[in-house]
């Protein structure tokens, strides 16, 4: 019997809550929302972790201005780096930021491993970044870690919603944890989302307007947080 799933629990004991930002179409901001959530948390004084498990563009690290140079330190496990009061980890640390294609036996391998070794302790949040789409690492992490609660975003495009409201429907016929959805990059006041969104019983949680000042902050977590952005998303972190 595969031991590592019964020692994804034990790692998590200690850790609150599990959120997982999530979409289910690219480029909508989710790393961009996953990354500035945990600081927004850890300034509210929570203890906080971020796992970035986007094992083909892992980006949480240049978000944050992080250049992975070595190995973490390991003691009965891999003790995650810190970045801003956050623990951090991310595949970036096996993969040296190097491109990498991987089949979906060696996906479900590479997700056990890094939750089974990373050593969490006691945490409010764990912030999973996930990876676009519904693929391989999403329902590892639904089959792995059922406790965890999805924040699903979306922009206001009616092309990325119409992705984005696949993965709800997944999410509500499996009866899994739905926190609601946030509408990214927004520049008017339509209601076509927030009106989507309710006709699924799913709870809106509210637009980030769209900043053009993150661009410019990208890699300074002290100025992303100062950012519009930033405080639109500690709006979001308030519903939690």
């Amino acid at each position: 019997m595969e031991p590592r799933p019964s020692v994804i629990q034990t790692r998590l004991k200690d850790v609150n809550r599990v959120i997982a930002v999530a979409s289910g179409k690219g480029g909508v901001g989710k790393s961009m929302v996953a990354s500035n959530l945990a600081l927004t948390l850890a300034e509210q004084g929570k203890k906080v972790g971020l796992l970035d498990l986007d094992l083909y563009g892992p980006s949480s690290h240049l978000i944050l201005g992080f250049s992975p140079e070595g190995f973490p330190d390991e003691e009965h496990g891999i003790i995650p780096q810190e970045i801003e009061g956050i623990k951090f980890m991310s595949l970036v640390y096996f993969s040296e930021d190097k491109p990498g294609a991987f089949r979906g036996n060696d996906v479900t391998n590479i997700i056990l491993e890094l939750l089974a070794i990373t050593r969490w302790d006691d945490l409010d949040y764990l912030i999973l970044d996930l990876p676009p789409g519904i693929g391989d690492e999403t329902l590892d992490v639904i089959s792995f870690i059922p406790q965890t609660e999805f924040l699903v975003v979306t922009t206001p495009s009616k092309v990325a919603f119409g992705a984005v409201e696949k993965l709800l429907k997944i999410l509500i016929e499996g009866k899994l944890p739905l926190l609601g959805v946030v509408e990214n990059m927004t520049r008017d006041s339509s209601e076509y989302i927030s009106k989507k969104v309710s006709k699924l019983n799913v709870d809106y949680f509210g637009a980030l307007l769209y900043d053009a000042q993150v661009e410019n902050a990208i890699g300074d977590p002290l100025k992303l947080v100062e950012t519009n952005f930033a405080k639109d998303v500690s709006k979001v972190s308030e519903k939690l």
